[in-house]
């Protein structure tokens, strides 16, 4: 019987499954299944897994329906009570699965784990997210975060899908990930499990997180009226679910994934919504980042994607 259960959504990643799947043979802990859920790709990735010689790696195909379904499919069909999640883009160093093992052995009662994470740029430089919220010790540490909402905002968040991993049990009574969000879903379920559960995290077995991929979800320009979780946080809110210690803290979280998405929506050519959402947005933490992010709101959409034209190839020059 495997440990772990590795669930990986696959949609038109021919390019990259072999490697991600790669990345997971090869860890230093064998003890695992492998759930590939092809939501009706039509290049065929699915086909290049299912060459592969291994009997713990299964397919299971259905008709495009979204990210949050096929890992809600995975879920469902995991036989162990520890799910691990990888993108199809995404990839593991070799003692990934040994790190969040052994977190889950140290902190039992914690409703997710996590490890550090790189990010492969679209300039393909690497860069190591600053994840030096209050209360998280430098590396080599790893532990209960101390507190998940000051430790997710204003910088990089201290989770990434890929490089998380949740008890069967607990992703069930979170009702697994919305399928009416196409953006944001995952860092819901990280949420809604931070609300009730502590959340452990390790510096050690990360993830490689893949910018310069194509067909990312999260690239798509469309308008979002409001970001997932900031719906789950206000129900949290309004029915006395958070903690007074808590409360200050999730409020700025909510504001920047406020600020965020009303940034989406300029990118999207909407920024009325922009305009909209920031004025709903109350932070003493982030005011200037809103700040910033207002004054774009009133340039007009032209100027706004020249801009974005200009700054992207610098970057990448």
């Amino acid at each position: 019987m495997p440990e772990v259960s590795v669930v990986i959504p696959l949609y038109n990643k021919a390019p990259y499954i072999a490697r991600a799947l790669a990345s997971v043979i090869t860890q230093t802990c064998q003890g695992f299944e492998v759930i590939v859920i092809d939501d009706g790709s039509t290049d065929g990735g699915a086909e290049i897994v299912r060459r592969l010689d291994d009997t713990r790696i299964r397919v299971i195909r259905q008709e495009n329906r979204g990210v949050s379904a096929a890992r809600n499919r995975g879920i469902e069909s995991a036989r162990t009570d520890f799910i691990a999640f990888l993108d199809a883009d995404d990839e593991w160093t070799p003692t990934h699965l040994e790190a969040l093992l052994r977190l889950r052995d140290r902190y039992p009662h914690a409703g997710a784990y996590g490890t550090a994470y790189l990010i492969k740029r679209a300039d393909l430089a690497i860069q190591v997210p600053s994840i030096d919220a209050d209360g998280i010790p430098p590396e080599p540490w790893e532990g209960l975060l101390p507190n998940y909402f000051r430790a997710a905002f204003p910088g990089p968040s201290p989770l990434s899908s890929s490089a998380v991993a949740v008890p069967k049990a607990i992703l069930n009574e979170m009702g697994g990930f919305n399928t009416a969000a196409w953006y944001g879903e995952d860092v819901d379920v990280w949420g809604r499990i931070a609300l009730r559960y502590p959340i452990a995290f390790s510096r050690d077995g990360m993830a490689i997180y893949h910018k310069e991929a194509t067909n990312r979800a999260c690239d798509k320009k469309e308008p979002i009226h409001e970001h997932i979780f900031v719906t789950s946080a206000r129900e949290a809110l309004q029915t006395g679910e958070v903690p007074a210690a808590w409360r200050e803290d999730l409020l700025e979280y909510v504001a920047s994934r406020q600020i965020q998405i009303a940034a989406r929506n300029i990118e999207a050519g909407r920024p009325d919504l922009a305009r909209k959402i920031l004025k709903n947005c109350r932070t003493r933490r982030l005011r200037g980042y809103r700040y910033r992010v207002q004054i774009l709101a009133y340039i007009p959409s032209s100027v706004y994607r020249a801009m974005s034209n200009w700054r992207s190839k610098f970057r990448g020059s």
